[in-house]
């Protein structure tokens, strides 16, 4: 798979940014069937940067619900893959440059 197939989209939240500031972590969407070496590999060839760990998780699939005039409305949100990566020290990922 290419860097751009298996890194979907990176996650900016508030407690991704203080790992990024205290622990030079950054997290991102990937592609399920990715494992850690080509999670590694990708965020190298596509940032440009050396990667000392990767940690993974798969956020399961969860059903949600919410009541409307018309009745229960029910449906699920979909599963995914996150992976965290940490970045060597004095290297960096600018995830608003692109």
């Amino acid at each position: 798979m290419k860097p751009s197939e298996i890194l979907k989209q990176p996650i900016v939240t508030e407690k991704v940014n203080k790992q990024t500031e205290k622990f030079n972590r950054f997290t991102f969407i990937v592609d399920k069937r990715a494992n850690k070496l080509e999670i590694k590999k990708a965020v190298e060839e596509f940032y440009n940067v050396r990667v000392e760990d990767v940690n993974t998780l798969v956020v399961p699939a969860k059903s949600r619900s919410r009541m409307t005039k018309a009745g229960v409305l029910t449906g699920r949100k979909s599963g995914y893959k996150k992976a965290t990566v940490t970045v060597a020290e004095g290297e960096t990922i600018d995830l608003y440059a692109f």
